[in-house]
């Protein structure tokens, strides 16, 4: 049976932590040995804060993602972490893809096409997710099912977040030098898989250099 983490105190956290860098000394010493001298990870994975949606479903070592996370996924030109996260990936690590990566069931779409007040920064932060809604409204409105709703929504927001991701300086560059692809997935948190998202390379009749494969 599967152990579930139930978090009761600060103790709890430290054995789990030891539990699991005695399992990675004996299984994988030479990953740990690698991480102390240093990171060289190909991907760079933008995803959302949700717990159920991080990058553990590649089944990868420490080491081996760099990784960015907020509510809905979110590439905003205006945002510096995000965009520090992409210099400091892309000049920096010298990535060869990034990954925007939403996911099924995501609370902050599901907020933004309810049009749901949750006061504070989170309004402001969702406004980025209407716009995105605003933008696909017809579209939208052809799913009366509310989940299939939610998850077209997500994949919008993917796209968007591509093409807003293309924008950066960082970026531009690296795809038009041939050394960086961007891609668009979706995570079914039901199912643990991973699925393409397909992103046109014109939208509104504005060209972009993806580079995706």
């Amino acid at each position: 049976m599967t152990k579930v983490f139930r978090f009761t105190d600060l103790e709890g956290l430290f054995k789990r932590n030891a539990e699991w860098a005695k399992r990675m000394a004996t299984t994988a010493p030479e990953v740990l040995a690698s991480n102390a001298k240093g990171q060289a990870p190909p991907v760079l994975w933008i995803g959302c804060a949700d717990s159920r949606a991080g990058e553990g479903c590649l089944d990868l070592f420490p080491g081996e993602v760099f990784v960015h996370r907020n509510i809905a996924n979110v590439v905003s030109a205006g945002d510096l972490s995000v965009n520090s996260v992409l210099q400091f990936a892309v000049s920096v690590l010298k990535v060869q893809h990034i990954v925007v990566c939403g996911h099924t069931d995501c609370g902050g779409v599901k907020t933004a096409l309810t049009s749901t007040k949750l006061g504070g920064p989170m309004d402001l932060w969702l406004r980025q997710i209407k716009e995105v809604r605003a933008k696909h409204a017809k579209v939208l409105e052809g799913y009366q099912d509310e989940t299939e709703k939610i998850n077209k929504m997500v994949e919008l927001n993917v796209v968007q977040q591509v093409h807003n991701l293309c924008h950066n300086d960082f970026v531009q560059d690296a795809i038009k030098s041939k050394q960086l692809q961007v891609h668009g997935l979706v995570y079914d948190v039901g199912s643990g898989l991973l699925q393409k998202v397909d992103v046109p390379e014109d939208v509104e009749g504005h060209a972009f250099e993806i580079g995706c494969c």
